[in-house]
């Protein structure tokens, strides 16, 4: 249960959604500009699919993220290329203690140079590494991006289906009127009772309420679609687009080897970390060189050393055979997404077809039956031979009928969307390549 928000940040916050909803509300055309026309900019161009997902990609907001990754993938290659930096030393031996003789009469001084030389193949390894790594963030990035055009997808269907359904409430609002005006007559010619005309002004109310609640679904629908391109609606929708069922009986391609390069990149990150840690599994050698200035004259003295760690406790096989493992789950991961992926793809193709015929049924079988029933029971009810409740269940099967084509026709163009995305259909629009 939620608690109430009291006090003064209750109020702002009352305050703040009221406001918002103001807001909301005020954007929407009054009633009669929608019943006018349906939720378009009358002569706006028509917008495509190929076009709203075009306009997307060319305004996307991750767009310079995914650039300044693509330059810190680069930097981090470049640095792991780079060699140890060397180490100047100095060191004062034979310091007086107190009271004792000057300070410089027994010190001695040696000025070294040491250098740290790895072994193992470190620096090849650390730039595999990298270039994995850079690998991956691309991977992410172009998946994010061909998330975002399934959104627009999606988005322009919904914006289809929410004109659909508008025209739908507007074609029982058509009903309805036109019922009423023939009830009314009825009931001032006494034929019917009073309580007839009541329930056809009833169920013209709620049928223009409907019509209101589309029509502020339909333009929210072309709002949401627009903001992808941060645009307004200027456009329209051909309602051809949303009929149109034909994709369905096109052979859907493979898993997108966009998506397949995720796994791959962690595979070779894996790889790249095995050779990572063998080579840490080699120890370094350091090397020095230096000059000793003896405190007994002005000679100098040169000094070589060197040192190297004994492999005698840490050998670095844990982490070895951790990243060992890490590329065993990565490849076994991307085994599994291929076919995940495929079997996804395999019941779309299915759905789709599905889909299609049961629209086409509708269309062709139900719709006609509906439609001429409907006709038969108004002329029989205006003889008197058909009551209100039969009119009344055969409107309402009619508009039915019409509402399941439009979810139906809906889904397919949502089930469309999330099989393009799966096969990375729209890929080229992204400079990417789909292709394994």
């Amino acid at each position: 249960m939620k608690t109430p928000i009291a006090g003064t940040a209750g109020s702002w916050a009352r305050l703040g959604a009221v406001s918002a909803l103001a807001l909301s509300l005020a954007a929407l055309p009054p009633q009669t500009a929608m019943a006018r026309e349906p939720a378009g900019s009358a002569g706006a161009p028509v917008l495509s699919l190929d076009r709203a997902l075009t306009r997307a990609a060319e305004v996307d907001p991750g767009l310079p993220g995914m650039e300044a990754r693509a330059r810190a993938g680069d930097a981090a290659v470049r640095q792991a290329d780079v060699r140890p930096n060397p180490t100047l030393g100095l060191t004062v031996e034979n310091l007086p203690t107190l009271g004792g003789s000057g300070i410089l009469s027994r010190t001695e001084s040696t000025l070294a140079y040491e250098q740290r030389f790895e072994r193992g193949g470190d620096r090849p390894a650390r730039v595999a590494l990298a270039r994995g790594e850079a690998a991956l963030a691309q991977a992410e990035a172009a998946i994010r991006r061909l998330d975002r055009l399934e959104q627009v997808q999606r988005a322009w269907a919904e914006a289809l289906a929410a004109e659909a359904e508008l025209r739908i409430a507007r074609e029982r609002v058509e009903l309805a009127r036109r019922f009423q005006t023939e009830v009314q007559r009825r009931v001032d010619m006494a034929r019917d009772p009073l309580f007839a005309g009541a329930r056809a002004r009833a169920e013209r109310a709620q049928a223009e309420s409907e019509f209101e609640q589309a029509g502020i679904a339909a333009r929210l629908a072309r709002a949401t679609l627009g903001r992808f391109w941060v645009g307004g609606s200027d456009f329209s929708l051909d309602p051809a687009d949303f009929e149109d069922t034909v994709r369905s009986r096109d052979a859907a391609g493979p898993a997108s080897a966009i998506d397949l390069a995720l796994p791959a990149a962690q595979r070779d990150i894996a790889r790249a970390r095995i050779g990572v840690e063998r080579a840490r599994a080699t120890p370094d050698a350091t090397l020095s060189v230096g000059v000793r200035q003896f405190w007994d004259g002005p000679e100098l003295g040169l000094v070589v050393g060197g040192s190297i760690p004994l492999g005698r406790h840490d050998r670095n096989e844990g982490a070895i055979e951790r990243a060992r493992l890490e590329g065993v789950a990565a490849e076994a991961d991307m085994a599994a997404m291929k076919q995940e992926r495929e079997r996804e793809i395999a019941r779309l193709q299915v759905l789709l077809a599905s889909r299609a015929l049961e629209v086409r049924r509708i269309a062709e079988d139900i719709l006609p039956e509906a439609e001429r029933a409907v006709v038969q029971v108004r002329e029989g009810f205006a003889r008197g031979g058909f009551t209100y409740n039969d009119v009344i269940t055969a409107q309402t099967a009619l508009l039915s009928t019409r509402a399941r084509r439009v979810a139906v026709l809906k889904q397919f163009h949502i089930d469309r969307a999330r099989l393009d995305r799966l096969t990375g259909a729209h890929s080229a629009l992204l400079g990417l390549e789909a292709r394994p």
